[in-house]
């Protein structure tokens, strides 16, 4: 027995050793669809990094151990799992993924796959959405979505502005916003969001998508869903968090001391150079240079913040059961501001999301989404008077407080102005700050609840939606008083309070029906919807307030008569019926049809109709098609649709009494004419039609998706000229046309030692045009100083004057220019352009000079994963728009003050200096004040998006058991932008640069863990 215990012994160690004696194996990997071979399949011993690639026949040879299992991956292919054993020769047959076209993307009203969309959808995962630290959902879209514009906000708390393909509303009159979706309920803005929160977000661009939520859906539709769990999973908990600093950048430089001097002597303005005078006697002489005053402040950096925190923590559990889901999340947000005063942002949110299968006929669930937040606004008029304020004048002025005091002067401050120099104007940028209080206090919440019967079990369903969110704001304005001057002060603090509500109810029906019949498949829908909108204003106001902060109430007040109130109210009801149809046989043929006949209670048309179809044709499908290899998907599709815009006001225009004296027969005679300029409005109606293609290319690696649409707005609401008197009234006669193209290209793979790359872009065209103004040859708009003009052919609000043409240079250029002669100009002065050659400078002369509307954005991204270790990195930018420069245009009325240093340092200043700048005198001169392409200036910029580093680390195999998963990463987000604008930053939303909140870019350190 022994011997025979031992025997097998020996036999099994044997047999072990064999075992774990490598061998080489060989085989060949193909399509399981042709049987063709396939290049460049990654073949890794599972659980290790040994592996090797197919070759262009797609064969492959790897030395493995006989209990080694072989993982076969390849883009856009099913992977597989092969035990190796005893075999030598292993072949394989992949078959092709379907995971892109069976994707399933969130639409109006319901689901659609990939593969049966007809219409233009882009959607962005929750992984992509919090890599950008921001308060603000839609900031994170910047530059990822082809033909989306986001215009950043650096203020905390600040909305980006969000253009869908171009802006197709006069701005005056409505504003381009999207309607947003989220979980069912429709808002106007998504400030309460945290983007922790968000599953998935969709964004519908076309008509055909957008039209079956009817006059709402103009401006396209943002459709958010927020986490949700799973059936049948294990309870999970995740946190989310990182804490970081904003920087400010490309911080606009001004004229220091020295520079501003040397430009008022250049004026040759006695007055300011007496004022100069008159700061070295109070302040001192600079020991560098005597002819200048000691002090030297960069008002910029007085008022603004080297840095600022901001950051962002979110937990969330998440979990289900056979007949449960559910999701429970809490969210805090908090950001600082850049300005040197209460200025910040902070959210806090509380949402949970119940999912429960009642029986095998009835599902039902709640969603409940609150956000309280607090926000402390800076007052921008201090970014402003930083432009201009003089750098010879201190922050404090000491001497004269204590001069204020010694004369027993009520408030007094401490703060310099400019108007202790002999200046018209205080300057101090801090008087807009140390003295103003902004706060509102911001709450919103948001429930749902629904039920669904399947009335028969895979076919048939029925859905009930009730929605309400509720908002209230807060809103306080406290300013304080003070003395410096006699013109320097605020003798009362006065305080502005205002409560505004809204509560919005939505009731949604909707009957479904899914079926296939051989190679038919059929889905249809039809649906009500009811609505009641209601807003709620009041408004107060009163001086002479406590200036204890407790006591900052109206009611606090001693000053009875200046105490004001004001209300407003507007409830709105609408009424709809909807319905959609989306075919396809066998996979190839998509047709698509919506329809929405829409009630509101807002206009004097109650009823209005707007239907959108859409047809695709995979022709990847077709048999023909078969011999097109590096093909995996292709389809054409395009739709047509209607829909509209009620942002627009009820009515415009008023009725006018004026009392009128005639003398009849010698004898005063009082009556009384009335003018009428009262018109009745209606929604606009936007016509859009979209034409594109779907493809994967190369084994599904590469993934395009191109548009071409063409989205008019008729009936716009536009300004038309009254006859016989002067002033306009709105009228819906107008229509705007936008137009482009759009491409998004990716492509995604992975190397044999197991590093996936991806990378990609989007680009898109637009042109916005104005094509009708109901007979009226223009439609001026801005102020008579910095026109702007709507035109058709040209776009919306094009900037209109003059195109410089240099500088004139001596006086030879000047005596042999009948223009200059004419106008008694002299070296330094700008040259306008005569561009109807009649030697006179007049309206005929004036030229479109430019929009605020990009005609061409781009994005791009990168990203890289090996191992635990993860990069990614984003671009984007924009070229053919343009920004009036007013705060450098003010000059006009502020002539005293100070200029940037690129100004300061490019003007005319004798032959051959410049030619683009005027002389410093000349700045001052009505000629060179005209308005010109001088002020406008070019508003193109490139910018690094976002850059992020992550470290994955699998707690179980560090740690132990139970450990949770962690990723702990590095973003910059704007670490970089490039444009030659002469500003803070490139981007302002209407093109009109006055002086923004700077976009500072942001540092974070973030932290994800996983239980």
């Amino acid at each position: 027995m022994k011997k025979l215990m031992i025997l097998l012994c020996l036999s099994f160690a044997v047999a072990w050793s064999y075992a774990q004696q490598e061998r080489t194996v060989t085989g060949k990997v193909i399509q399981a669809s042709d049987s063709k071979p396939i290049p460049g399949v990654s073949v890794v011993v599972k659980g290790t990094t040994i592996g090797t690639i197919t070759n262009f026949d797609g064969d492959y040879s790897i030395k493995v151990s006989a209990n080694a299992t072989l993982l076969f991956s390849f883009v856009g292919m099913n992977s597989q799992e092969i035990a190796v054993g005893g075999q030598s020769v292993i072949n394989v047959s992949l078959t092709e993924s379907t995971e892109f076209v069976d994707e399933v993307v969130v639409v109006g009203y319901g689901e659609l796959k990939v593969k049966d969309l007809t219409s233009s959808i882009t959607t962005i995962k929750s992984d992509e959405l919090v890599k950008t630290p921001a308060g603000q959902t839609m900031q994170a879209l910047q530059g990822k979505v082809a033909g989306v514009q986001i215009v950043s906000a650096g203020a905390p708390g600040g909305e980006p502005t969000v253009r869908i393909r171009g802006v197709g509303s006069f701005p005056s009159s409505s504003n381009s916003n999207p309607l947003y979706v989220v979980d069912g309920m429709y808002f106007d803005n998504i400030d309460f969001l945290n983007p922790s929160d968000i599953e998935t977000l969709s964004v519908l661009k076309d008509a055909s998508a957008s039209a079956i939520y009817g006059v709402r859906a103009a401006n396209g539709v943002v459709l958010i869903t927020t986490k949700q769990g799973s059936r049948n999973s294990k309870t999970t908990i995740t946190y989310e968090g990182y804490i970081g600093v904003q920087v400010p950048q490309n911080v606009m430089k001004m004229a220091n001391a020295a520079q501003f001097v040397d430009y008022v002597n250049q004026t040759g303005a006695s007055a300011d150079i007496s004022f100069v005078e008159n700061a070295m006697q109070r302040y001192g002489r600079s020991r560098v240079n005597p002819n200048i005053p000691d002090v030297n402040t960069d008002w910029y950096a007085q008022i603004m913040k080297s840095h600022a925190l901001q950051q962002n923590h979110s937990l969330t559990v998440l979990g289900g059961n056979d007949k449960t889901n559910y999701s429970v999340g809490i969210s805090y947000f908090d950001q600082e501001g850049l300005l040197e005063t209460e200025n910040s942002y902070k959210r806090m949110n509380i949402r949970s999301k119940i999912d429960h299968q009642a029986n095998n006929w009835l599902k039902i669930g709640a969603n409940f989404n609150v956000s309280n937040g607090i926000r402390y606004i800076g007052n921008d008029d201090a970014w402003f008077s930083a432009y201009h304020a003089v750098p010879i004048l201190p922050v404090h002025d000491q001497e004269n407080y204590d001069e204020l005091v010694a004369a027993g002067i009520s408030y007094p401050s401490d703060y310099s102005s400019a108007q202790l120099l002999g200046y018209r104007g205080s300057q101090n940028p801090f008087l807009n700050l140390a003295f103003n209080n902004n706060r509102q206090d911001i709450r919103k919440v948001l429930t749902g609840i629904y039920a669904e019967v399947d009335l028969v079990p895979g076919k048939l369903k029925f859905k009930t939606n009730y929605n309400s969110s509720m908002m209230f704001v807060k809103a306080r304005e406290v300013n304080l008083p003070y003395y410096i001057t006699n013109s320097t002060n605020v003798a009362l603090s006065n305080i502005s309070s205002s409560r505004t509500t809204e509560v919005n109810q939505f009731i949604d029906n909707t009957l479904t029906y899914n079926d296939n019949f051989g190679k038919h498949n059929l889905s249809a829908m039809v649906g009500t919807s009811y609505r009641d909108e209601w807003y709620d204003y009041l408004y107060g106001y009163a001086e002479d307030i406590p200036l204890n902060e407790n006591s900052w109430y109206i009611g606090q007040s001693q000053s009875e008569t200046s105490k004001q109130v004001d209300d407003n109210a507007e409830r709105i009801y609408g009424l709809s019926y909807f319905g959609r149809v989306s075919y396809n046989y066998d996979s190839r043929y998509i047709a698509y049809f919506t329809f929405r006949r829409e009630g509101t209670s807002k206009y004097q048309e109650k009823w209005g109709n707007f239907p959108a179809f859409g047809l695709g044709w995979v022709i990847s499908e077709e048999d023909f098609f078969d011999g097109v290899t590096f093909v995996n998907y292709l389809k054409l599709r395009g739709g047509w649709g209607k829909l509209g815009n009620d942002k627009i006001a009820r009515q415009d225009g008023a009725n006018t009494t004026n009392p009128v004296y005639l003398a009849i027969d010698d004898t005063q005679v009082n009556g009384t004419t009335t003018t009428s300029t009262f018109g009745y409005l209606g929604w606009e109606t936007v016509k859009g039609t979209n034409g594109g293609i779907t493809a994967q290319l190369f084994d599904n690696r590469l993934s395009i998706e191109a548009d071409y649409y063409v989205r008019d707005t008729e009936n716009a609401a536009i300004p038309v000229s009254l006859k016989l008197q002067s002033g306009s009234v709105l009228r819906n006669v107008g229509t705007i046309r936008n137009s482009g193209f759009e491409l998004a290209a990716s492509w995604s793979s992975e190397t044999a030692s197991g590093l996936k790359y991806s990378f990609g872009g989007n680009i898109a065209t637009l042109k916005n045009e104005v094509r009708d103004l109901y007979g009226q040859t223009y439609i001026n708009g801005g102020s008579a100083e910095f026109r702007q003009r709507s035109q058709i052919g040209e776009p919306l609000l094009s900037f209109y004057g003059y195109e410089v043409a240099g500088v004139y240079q001596n006086d030879t250029e000047i005596a042999n220019d009948p223009v200059a002669v004419a106008n008694s100009l002299v070296p330094g002065d700008l040259k306008f352009k005569d561009q109807n050659n009649d030697d006179a400078i007049d309206d005929n002369d004036k030229v479109f000079l430019g929009s605020y509307i990009p005609t061409f954005t781009y994005g791009g991204f990168v990203g890289l994963s090996y191992k635990n270790i993860e990069f990614s990195m984003n671009i984007m930018g924009q070229t053919g728009n343009k920004i009036l420069n007013r705060k450098r245009g003010e000059i006009i009325w502020t002539n005293d003050t100070n200029i940037d240093a690129d100004l300061a340092t490019g003007l005319w200043n004798g032959e051959g200096t410049s030619n683009k700048y005027p002389s410093a005198s000349g700045l001052r001169r009505g000629w060179n004040q005209n308005f010109s392409d001088y002020l406008v200036e070019d508003g193109a910029f490139f910018r690094i998006q976002n850059v992020q580093v992550a470290y994955n680390i699998k707690g179980e195999e560090l740690l132990g058991k139970g450990m949770p998963d962690a990723k702990i990463y590095f973003t910059a987000e704007r670490p970089l932008t490039s444009f030659k604008y002469n500003g803070f930053n490139p981007e302002v939303p209407d093109g009109i640069d006055r002086q923004f909140y700077p976009v500072p870019a942001v540092y974070t350190l973030g932290l994800n863990l996983k239980f």
